[in-house]
């Protein structure tokens, strides 16, 4: 959400804006809510929903601004999990999308997404404190933050190795000269301290 997101679109042609993205608009105009996704954000959102494969989930859904420009990126079959603390505003989205199986409107704050997880994009826009370090006083203790663990567990992994491919060294760096470690030896390729390589601009895969 953003300050006076709904009002940020009165400088922009409706008929730039994707159908399901302009009835939701049109939700959050009538209802009077002022804090809708701005449309620079939801340009961003449309785009990011192109690359997840599975789920995508959302704390605060509003009246579904975000919400639509996410189901207008996704892919078709990735579902889209939203939670809705306030009743009526959950119930008015759930209508819009009512006529798109794959998106759910929950009403519930961010704690519920954990049930629905894991996603791909994970889209923390309100909801109750999701974006807070150790959430509400009640919060489940499994959906509170932990140090080194955040609510990254919410999510999936980028890529999935495939299965004997896990251990696998890229051909290129196995045909260096191996020094102990694991890492190429002097003459080899440019080694790799940690995750960093040591020369600007040089592109070192990190080995176990």
């Amino acid at each position: 959400m953003g300050t006076d997101g709904t009002g940020a679109y009165d400088a922009v042609d409706g008929r730039d804006l994707p159908g399901l993205v302009a009835a939701a608009l049109r939700a959050a105009r009538e209802n009077g809510f002022p804090n809708s996704c701005r449309p620079e954000q939801g340009r961003l959102l449309q785009v990011l929903a192109g690359g997840a494969r599975l789920r995508i989930g959302e704390s605060g859904t509003g009246y579904g601004v975000g919400l639509a420009w996410l189901a207008t990126g996704a892919r078709p079959g990735t579902e889209l999990v939203s939670v809705e603390r306030a009743p009526e505003r959950a119930a008015a989205a759930a209508r819009l999308f009512s006529g798109l199986p794959r998106v759910r409107v929950l009403t519930a704050d961010w704690t519920e997404l954990y049930a629905h997880g894991p996603y791909d994009l994970l889209v923390l826009d309100g909801g109750g404190q999701a974006k807070g370090r150790h959430g509400r006083p009640g919060t489940p203790a499994h959906a509170r933050w932990r140090p080194g663990r955040g609510r990254l567990h919410a999510l999936r992994p980028l890529a999935a190795p495939a299965r004997g491919a896990a251990r696998r060294r890229p051909a290129a760096l196995a045909a260096a000269p191996r020094a102990a470690g694991g890492r190429p030896a002097a003459g080899g390729r440019p080694q790799c301290r940690g995750r960093r390589p040591q020369a600007p601009g040089v592109t070192c895969p990190f080995t176990p």
